[in-house]
């Protein structure tokens, strides 16, 4: 099959989003087997840490260059190089039996994961051009995106409790092989541009020294304290070295990052809703976890099948729904419902009690995200991407990802950081009405963010022509219907 044939580009788009959901999941599926890794391994509590932030950090750190890197040698070597590094890091991790070895493997599994998420997204948008098609494409690509992290809670619990949880890495292992093989035969190889111009080395090192330092001092805000000189220290060295990125960017003939690129309004304006929604989208999955393990009781199965009306709902919207709401009401109504309804349960779940019911004050909530999250992702990444030129799509969805991944981070940390504090507050973690009322201030402020989204979308953002064309085309339909 070539990508002339309409059912070859939508097998590759199944194809690609399957690489970045294998990314996505990996971010939660550890999570839920944190807890056998430290008694197998004999990590300590804060040593343990660092499964997670080893992977964080250089995930973190490395999307702008990995998008970026897409542009200038080839969108397609770069994703494949990803996956090749993801699943070899996958097989590591799998046979670990030290601790060493397991944050090495993670910190490799990081660098492959920012590299697929970076080009992924900039490779679907090169296979569909047709407006209807790429905001059908989109909502596959958002469904993956906004669903694989309870996917993973869901998948992590079930190879845990059955297997061990050396499974969770070595289930990667015939996916990224799968993935790879499929991408080969079916997506072209797309030319790089780094033949023409020189490579702009300074600007690609500080870049990404300032941004695993900024996750690195996020990551520790907690521990450490946000107040405390490590993190005060890194916070201002990451700043430092985005001022000399900056002088660096100004001077060069080849800049990494041409600035004419952040001075589109639909990139800057989409990074500020990115950046709030993933505060609050973080906060949700994550502390919502935590109140049905600790506080209702739940296993980690349980927390995983709890999510999973929001997922279907989530996926009858991303795969179908989302894109006719676009093509008929255009980007900001959809955006803006969407990201009410998901506010909304963030409400509700601030209101759920220590002795809740699931029916009660558990899976309203969890469908009204699903609602929401599957009606708002299509049009961020559709706006968010639609200014850029071809050869700048890869730069676009590294500053993207970044922009989702950095606010995630920062708005789990900072509403983590506030639910502990108010838990302490009323009388400690072994208090569950104080443990509950923690995660309700979280919860709040959560929902609160979500709604300046709402507010940043519907003020900033604009519509992309195309699909102000096809949005008139539509009210026409209607209007002689």
């Amino acid at each position: 099959m070539t990508l002339d044939n309409p059912r070859a580009r939508w097998i590759a788009l199944y194809v690609l989003c399957l690489g970045d959901l294998m990314i996505v999941v990996d971010m939660t599926i550890v999570n839920v087997a944190l807890p056998s890794i430290r008694d197998d391994l004999g990590f300590t509590e804060t040593s343990l840490a660092w499964v997670v932030n080893a992977y964080l950090l250089t995930f973190g750190g490395f999307l702008l260059l990995g998008g970026r890197f897409g542009d200038l040698f080839g969108q397609r070597r770069l994703f494949l190089a990803g996956i090749s590094f993801f699943t070899l890091a996958s097989v590591l991790c799998g046979v670990s039996t030290s601790q060493g070895l397991l944050i090495a493997a993670r910190a490799v599994q990081g660098l492959g994961g920012a590299v697929v998420s970076a080009v992924a997204l900039s490779l679907i948008m090169g296979l569909f051009t047709e407006t209807a098609d790429r905001a059908k494409a989109m909502g596959v690509f958002g469904f993956c995106m906004a669903g694989g992290g309870s996917v993973g809670v869901l998948l992590g619990g079930v190879l845990t409790d059955a297997l061990s949880w050396h499974w969770i890495f070595w289930v990667n292992v015939p996916v990224g092989i799968a993935v790879t093989v499929l991408t080969l035969r079916l997506l072209p190889a797309t030319p790089g541009r780094a033949a023409t111009g020189r490579l702009d080395v300074a600007g690609a090192i500080t870049v990404t020294a300032a941004l695993m330092l900024a996750v690195y001092a996020i990551v520790n805000g907690n521990d450490k304290g946000w107040l405390s000189a490590q993190t005060l220290g890194m916070l201002g060295g990451a700043v430092a070295l985005l001022a000399a990125f900056v002088a660096i960017e100004a001077r060069v003939a080849a800049p990494l990052i041409p600035f004419a690129v952040l001075k589109l309004r639909n990139i800057w304006a989409s990074n500020v809703v990115g950046i709030l929604w993933a505060a609050g989208m973080f906060a949700f999955f994550f502390l919502s976890a935590l109140y049905l393990q600790l506080v209702l009781g739940y296993s980690p199965l349980q927390v995983g099948l709890a999510f999973l009306p929001a997922n279907v709902i989530m996926g009858a919207f991303s795969l179908g729904i989302s894109a006719k709401l676009v093509m008929r009401f255009g980007i900001k109504p959809p955006l803006a419902v969407g990201f009410v309804l998901a506010a909304a349960s963030l409400f509700l779940f601030a209101r759920a009690p220590v002795g809740g019911d699931f029916v009660v004050d558990v899976l309203p909530a969890t469908v009204l995200l699903g609602f929401g999250a599957g009606m708002a992702f299509n049009p961020v990444l559709l706006a968010a991407m639609s200014d850029v030129k071809p050869e700048e799509s890869g730069l676009a969805s590294g500053i993207v990802n970044t922009a989702f991944m950095m606010g995630g981070a920062l708005g789990l940390a900072v509403l983590a950081s506030l639910a502990d504090w108010r838990t302490n507050r009323l009388g400690g973690a072994s208090d569950l009405s104080a443990l509950t009322s923690g995660y309700h201030l979280a919860f709040v402020l959560g929902g609160i963010f979500t709604l300046a989204a709402a507010l940043a979308g519907t003020a900033l953002l604009h519509s992309p022509a195309a699909v102000e064309a096809a949005h008139g085309e539509a009210a026409a339909a209607a209007a002689v219907d």
